[in-house]
């Protein structure tokens, strides 16, 4: 069988589906990783990782007989993907399986923050109910949404906005004329239009803290930040401020820069709702992404290319 380096924790059952046609080695299970690598990396024709982990800088150097790498997750911002096309090595990774858990999710966000219900929840569990009303929550139904990025699961995020009744913008490089919804050029713009700011654009260089200070002063006091992207495309200290100060009206978050901590100041704000990176995770996404995972570095063998190649 193959030999296969497994770079990041996975799944059982996606661990089971590899060790059915490769020969697998965990990177995790070994004392000593560099060493390990400096002895053994030769012989690893492919590699499996995940988008949150990546690889890190030199690992692909250590693997000079690797032949294809497949990503379990949608995000290339942690893969070596410039290294990898100089050596002709295919990235997979596994988009579409998991836009509508995401989407759900962002919406999820953007409902709990709005109205509170995480922290009503803790306001009946704590007893305060006894002692007066819950604070008003903000109204959703006809709110205006502005989505950063719109890929497919930008898209799919549009979508339900529409069984609330809200109008939507979209902020890209460059506007998308087969979408209906308007293209909003200037980011601060969209910012300031918008009750709610979902942001769904890539990690990476590019988009490294695309929302910093300026943005959320422009999206306001009234205004909701949503970010079910990359930790890094926000700035977390200025975020952190905005919502110390009351500049912004809370946050929906699911990703942060230094996963998994957390900004102690966040965990003490109810106008704050905070998940652990888990937009995609349901037993029916990560079950297709595992899948995906399997199809990728089978086509590869079929044919020499991954089904759902990483963009450039």
């Amino acid at each position: 069988m193959t030999p296969l380096l497994q770079a990041a924790p996975l799944m059982p059952a996606l661990e089971a589906g590899l060790a059915g046609h490769y020969q697998v080695t965990r990177l995790q299970d070994q004392a000593d990783p560099a060493a390990f690598l400096a002895r053994e990396g030769a012989r690893f024709e492919a590699c499996v990782t995940t988008a949150a982990i990546g690889l890190p800088p030199g690992l692909l150097a250590a693997l000079p007989a690797l032949r294809v790498i497949s990503s379990f997750g949608v995000g290339t911002d942690r893969l070596p993907l410039a290294e990898a096309r100089a050596r002709a090595i295919p990235v997979g990774h596994t988009p579409d399986v998991l836009n509508e858990c995401v989407a759900d999710h962002a919406f999820a966000l953007l409902l709990d923050v709005a109205r509170g219900l995480s922290a009503a929840d803790r306001f009946v569990r704590r007893g305060a109910w006894a002692q007066g009303p819950a604070p008003l929550g903000r109204r959703v139904h006809g709110a205006r949404l502005g989505v950063v990025g719109m890929g497919r699961i930008g898209q799919a995020i549009a979508r339900r906005a529409a069984g609330f009744d809200m109008p939507v913008r979209y902020h890209t490089r460059r506007a998308r004329p087969d979408l209906p919804w308007a293209h909003e050029p200037d980011l601060h713009a969209l910012a300031h239009w918008a009750d709610f700011l979902v942001l769904i654009t890539p990690g990476g260089p590019a988009t490294h803290h695309l929302v910093d200070a300026a943005v959320l002063d422009a999206l306001g006091p009234q205004g909701y930040l949503v970010n079910v992207a990359r930790g890094s495309v926000v700035d977390e200290d200025a975020l952190v401020a905005a919502l110390q100060q009351g500049r912004i009206a809370g946050a929906g978050l699911d990703v942060f820069a230094q996963e998994p901590a957390v900004p102690a100041a966040l965990l003490t704000l109810d106008r704050v709702v905070l998940s652990p990176h888990i937009a995609s995770a349901t037993h029916q996404t990560r079950s297709a992404m595992a899948q995906h995972v399997l199809d990728n570095l089978a086509h590869f063998r079929a044919c020499g290319q991954v089904l759902s190649p990483a963009p450039d």
